[in-house]
């Protein structure tokens, strides 16, 4: 009786103590994986996927624990998520990343933005989920402007980011199924109550803008389950041949570096150390442990491929079949898209992506193009009013513009 008794007490006990955490008893959805009970760990082994990694589908969340963004704390409940998702192989991989659900609004019926955040950097300390701890996301506005309109945010760290990985950077194969993801994820965690139902966005910028609009382009076949309502897109790294040839040489040379790190980490069979120099190699391999977006800038400005290779990589064919691969507009998304560019973008130039502009218009895609007298670092800024705008519009079902 006394045992009884006590497995009571002790049961009472964790149910307060997870109710505390944020977690709430619920039943994972059909076909789904139930989430974990328990949170944790609560070091940066947390990023480490599991290996192997558990028998899953795309979203089954495999960890999670509390989150505290430094700008979000009283505004929003959050939480970091690991969840599989799917690598530019087409194999499953394990991604990080947040959940964020605004305070007093019924979860259940929160639609929700699923966002991809633009370039960090190579070094794990870049993660965008420890950005937001810190409080220096520069995503930050309109992360807030959807939690102030009620709309839930699931943020994506994209594939890589842990103490002993590479971030595949820039690689459309691997960002858009870890965006798509990201959002499954969200609904799949029981303590954010979130609806299988809730009308979805997907929106970036930069790095994100590519990330959102891969989403977009693969939602169809990949989540058709996902009811998406729209993407908005901005800065868009479309064609990735083309932004290279605007950064070698130039002040954005670090962010052509990286993405040639990032495409190597996705597709090993690129063997990029096999190209490098001395310099190449010692370089590169700071970057990977110490680098995020000042870095890039900072150190690495107005550098050229040949200064830290023996032959340029990007013009082999192995290289060429893999940028190919990753290049936006073979396959349209089947909603409303927001796309908007800076008109002197120094760091993605903005011809490629009003080509990506007129292939969306050209496949009956619904678009809104729009560019603003900025350069790439501002234009986030400058489009960002209109960016929310056109989701209010697009969550509240208003029929979407289009200037094709």
């Amino acid at each position: 009786m006394k045992s009884v008794l006590l497995r009571r007490v002790l049961s009472a006990l964790l149910g307060v103590c997870l109710a505390a955490l944020g977690v709430v008893a619920a039943s994972p959805p059909a076909g789904a994986v139930a989430a974990p009970i328990l949170p944790g760990p609560f070091d940066d082994s947390f990023y480490t996927a599991p290996s192997p990694l558990p028998a899953g589908k795309p979203g089954d969340v495999l960890r999670w624990r509390p989150a505290v963004p430094l700008l979000n704390a009283a505004n929003a409940d959050a939480w970091q998520v690991m969840y599989l998702s799917t690598n530019a192989q087409g194999r499953p991989d394990a991604v990080t990343g947040t959940v964020l659900v605004p305070k007093g609004k019924d979860p259940a019926t929160a639609p929700i933005v699923g966002y991809a955040v633009g370039t960090q950097g190579p070094a794990f300390k870049c993660t965008a989920s420890k950005a937001m701890e810190r409080g220096t996301l520069y995503d930050q506005p309109a992360i807030n402007d959807s939690l102030s309109s009620g709309y839930a945010v699931a943020v994506t760290d994209y594939e890589g980011y842990s103490p002993a990985t590479v971030p595949t950077y820039i690689t459309g194969q691997s960002m858009g199924p870890a965006v798509i993801d990201s959002v499954r994820a969200a609904q799949n965690l029981p303590s954010a109550r979130l609806a299988k139902s809730a009308k979805v966005i997907f929106q970036g910028y930069s790095q994100g803008g590519g990330g959102s609009m891969w989403a977009g382009e693969k939602q169809p076949s990949y989540a058709p389950e996902l009811n998406v309502v729209g993407v908005v897109a901005g800065g868009v790294p479309a064609d990735l041949t083309e932004v290279a040839k605007g950064l070698d040489g130039y002040i954005g040379f670090g962010f052509l570096a990286f993405a040639a790190v990032g495409l190597d980490a996705a597709y090993p069979d690129l063997k990029l150390d096999s190209f490098l120099n001395d310099t190449g190699r010692q370089q590169l391999g700071d970057a990977k442990k110490n680098a995020c977006v000042a870095e890039l800038l900072l150190n690495y400005s107005f550098k050229k491929i040949s200064d830290y290779t023996t032959s340029n990589p990007l013009s082999t064919p192995q290289w060429q079949a893999r940028l190919a691969q990753n290049k936006l507009g073979a396959n349209p998304p089947r909603v409303p898209v927001f796309q908007y560019h800076a008109s002197t973008d120094e760091i993605v130039n903005t011809p490629q992506a009003e080509t990506l502009h007129r292939t969306y218009c050209a496949a009956g895609v619904r678009e809104q193009w729009q560019t603003y007298i900025s350069d790439h670092a501002t234009g986030i800024l400058a489009g960002n009013a209109d960016a929310h705008q056109w989701i209010v519009k697009r969550f509240s079902g208003a029929q979407a513009p289009s200037n094709c």
